[in-house]
């Protein structure tokens, strides 16, 4: 898949290397599984190796993810229930991966945008607006955790030398913020529904002594 990156006609001037770059990922995120992580790792460690440029395949990777991402929204929306309902081989794994994606939005909400197929949001008709922000906001954390950290291992792994980690700790970093910004915003999301929930806040009142005096009086 990546050899295309790797020869002589992918010099790190040309554009079509970056726009196979795009192309790749777009298909990755629309819903075809392992190939976007694969050519955003891949096409980085190509960059720390100087045959692309790594600001390139950064740009190229978050808009692949965007147009991937729409792309598969609107199978979902239009066609996902069908293909997921539609009889045949693996009809019951289809509808328990379906489940399972609406049990995920159900709990997530719209962070399940981070891990769920793109297709999966436009099954459960999320709003398309919302659609279009988190999925551009779950593609560039993506690729701005697997990039500069396969940037950084490359450059690690042939230079030697620990001083150009510096790529691959930010990786680590970016993807480690988003996870502990991602619990936070769980647990708020999680406390507003509790709050507005039908009887939250509400006590069950205290006896009176009238209530305790006819309890004794049955004694």
């Amino acid at each position: 898949m990546l050899y295309p990156l790797a020869d002589g006609a992918a010099a790190t001037g040309s554009p079509w290397a970056y726009l196979l770059v795009f192309a790749l990922v777009a298909i990755g995120w629309a819903g075809v599984p392992a190939i976007g992580g694969t050519v955003v790792a891949g096409a980085s460690v190509l960059a720390s190796q100087g045959q692309l440029n790594i600001a390139g395949v950064l740009a190229a990777s978050i808009l692949g993810a965007g147009v991937g991402g729409l792309a598969g929204y609107a199978v979902g929306a239009r066609w996902g229930r069908t293909i997921m309902n539609h009889p045949g081989p693996g009809l019951d794994r289809r509808k328990r991966a379906l489940a399972a994606g609406e049990a995920l939005y159900a709990k997530w909400g719209r962070l399940a945008v981070f891990f769920t197929p793109c297709m999966v949001s436009g099954i459960v008709k999320m709003k398309y607006f919302q659609f279009v922000v988190w999925n551009l906001l779950a593609g560039a954390v993506y690729v701005f955790s697997v990039g500069p950290a396969a940037y950084g291992a490359g450059k690690v792994s042939s230079e030697r030398s620990l001083s150009e980690a510096g790529p691959l700790i930010a990786g680590i970093a970016v993807g480690a913020a988003a996870f502990w910004l991602g619990r936070r915003y769980h647990r708020r999301r999680q406390a507003r529904r509790a709050a507005a929930a039908p009887g939250h806040g509400t006590q069950t009142p205290a006896p009176t002594a009238t209530d305790e005096e006819s309890r004794s009086e049955q004694q």
